[in-house]
């Protein structure tokens, strides 16, 4: 098969497209004929040497694709060769074909292509077991999303509309604060031009925000904190604004508030089949019913993956950027 590889860590260049052996099923395992992947920020920082795949995986990137099972493992029960799925993955999406734990198959959803099947598994799964799961946000509070016009910001509006949350989001372009505006965002903030903290404290009445999903890390810890509601959650998922903060703890317990910081990739295989299962159950039937859809910024040919992260690395897409076979 072909594969998008990297001989060497650098800029977008570095990915090649290359004849690689054939992925072998194991235990347990699907194979999977890839129709799409989707480009995300952790294959850039792989793509540059940062961020290696866990052992065992595949060499490849890419943290999910969309397709069709070509072959069943061993021990694989409740699938069939020819299933059209969408798929949650440590590596490998950017491939002809991937090797997949069955337990992170989900079927493609009602009323979504398959190729557009491959801008879910990874926002939804993010989304919905940080902002649900952990930080327990529920009808009438009042979510803060940075980055309001990525994958992740995109599906974060529309599952906590979906629940009858209220929404705040903070994005840098009036086109892109439209944008999560028509997904159901009540509270628009530029972060450009305004303070996040000041805006989302008026849109409240001085309570702040109940749970807050972050990308940005160490820049925006302080501020984070002070948008808090009391008893607030904040979920850091990214880390775009630095590593390394210092935080005043003593406002942290005024608030009786708590922090959160978790990646996907990394979890052993029983929780990403938890957290998969969870999604099959809570937001497969909002997409079947019309109240949530994937947001695609472009689609590229999977062997022009420098382009899609070209595309990422400047920041002016909304929504997800996939790269089609």
């Amino acid at each position: 098969m072909h594969a998008i590889t990297i001989p060497e860590p650098g800029g977008p260049e570095a990915l090649v497209w290359a004849e690689v052996p054939d992925p072998v099923p194991g235990e347990g395992e699907v194979l999977v004929e890839v129709a799409a992947t989707a480009v995300n920020r952790a294959d850039l920082l792989q793509r540059q040497g940062f961020y290696d795949p866990p052992p065992g995986s595949s060499p490849y990137p890419g943290l999910e694709c969309s397709g069709r099972i070509a072959a069943l493992g061993p021990g694989v029960s409740g699938w069939a060769v020819g299933d059209e799925v969408c798929a949650l993955l440590a590596d490998g999406g950017y491939a002809e074909k991937v090797a997949v734990p069955a337990g992170q198959l989900l079927p493609v959803p009602e009323g979504v292509d398959l190729v557009a099947a491959a801008a879910l598994p990874e926002v939804t799964c993010t989304v919905w077991s940080n902002v649900f799961m952990i930080a327990h946000l529920r009808p009438g509070e009042t979510l803060l999303v940075h980055g309001g016009a990525s994958g992740i910001g995109t599906m974060a509006i529309q599952l906590a509309k979906a629940i009858g949350a209220k929404v705040a989001v903070t994005a840098g372009s009036a086109q892109k604060l439209a944008r999560c505006a028509e997904l159901g965002a009540d509270v628009l903030i530029d972060y450009h031009q305004q303070d996040f903290v000041d805006e989302v404290r008026a849109a409240t009445g001085g309570a702040g925000a109940d749970v807050i999903l972050d990308i940005i890390g160490a820049k925006y810890l302080n501020q984070n904190v002070k948008a808090l509601a009391t008893s607030g959650r904040l979920a850091i998922i990214g880390l775009q604004g630095g590593v390394k903060g210092e935080l005043n703890l003593n406002a942290l317990l005024r608030k009786r508030a708590a922090i959160t910081a978790t990646t996907l990739r990394a979890r052993p295989a029983a929780e990403k089949a938890a957290i998969v299962a969870a999604v099959r159950e809570h937001v497969w039937p909002l997409f079947a019913a019309g109240r949530v859809r994937p947001v695609i910024d472009r689609m590229l040919p999977l062997s022009e993956a420098a382009e899609g992260h070209r595309v990422l690395e400047a920041s002016g897409h909304i929504g997800k950027v996939l790269l089609t076979r």
